[in-house]
């Protein structure tokens, strides 16, 4: 079982953002950044979950604040990472726009860019030797920062691009939430996708 992030390990950049006026709505609390300060990697999502109140532990960002601490996608991108070798103490994880989309919504390209500076923030100072991006959204902000496009997504699934404003290597993998679906289509087992999530990060951590 993946360790849920304490409280202390919540980054908050800031005591309240308003660049959104329909995330300030809809959002119970940003969803900052988690995790060491040191980790080697940086694991970027699309946007917190809703949250489920009556769940024990795994309530999701929207309800504790700390990016992928969902049962559905925050546990399981922790275990995925895991089970590739890169534990609690690896891994910072935060998303590509803090607050909670209404109605679970795609965050919008405006929303994007709003939540860009807080990212490059986070990256600069965390110095990781990757950042890992799960899924389509997470991917696109990230190469925009090199103004950079994605034309299709699942090619780009573990490709390392190299990220000039970040300075430091990019890995797409898949979004958990939609892995096992994908996983079958790519022609992947789960184990052969954790080892070859290892593989990569170790290829581009060499560099």
């Amino acid at each position: 079982m993946p360790e849920l992030p304490e409280g202390a390990e919540r980054n908050a950049l800031a005591e309240d953002c308003q660049r959104c006026p329909e995330l300030a709505e809809s959002r119970t609390c940003i969803s900052w950044g988690n995790g060491p300060l040191s980790a080697d990697l940086v694991v970027v999502g699309e946007a917190p979950a809703d949250g489920d109140p009556e769940a024990e532990h795994w309530r999701g960002g929207n309800l504790t604040g700390m990016a992928y601490t969902s049962r559905r996608s925050g546990r399981k991108i922790r275990q995925v990472l895991a089970d590739a070798g890169f534990g609690h103490d690896d891994c910072y994880y935060t998303n590509a726009v803090k607050c909670h989309p209404p109605e679970n919504r795609d965050p919008t390209d405006a929303e994007l860019a709003n939540c860009r500076p807080s990212l490059v923030e986070e990256v600069e100072a965390i110095e990781p030797a990757a950042v890992l991006t799960t899924g389509k959204h997470a991917t696109k902000t990230v190469l925009a920062l090199d103004d950079d496009s994605l034309d299709g997504f699942l090619d780009s699934m573990l490709d390392p691009l190299q990220s000039e404003a970040l300075s430091v290597p990019v890995v797409p993998l898949l979004h958990p939430s939609y892995q096992e679906v994908w996983l079958s289509r790519l022609g992947y087992s789960y184990d052969e996708y954790t080892a070859a999530i290892a593989d990569t990060v170790t290829s581009v951590d060499d560099t």
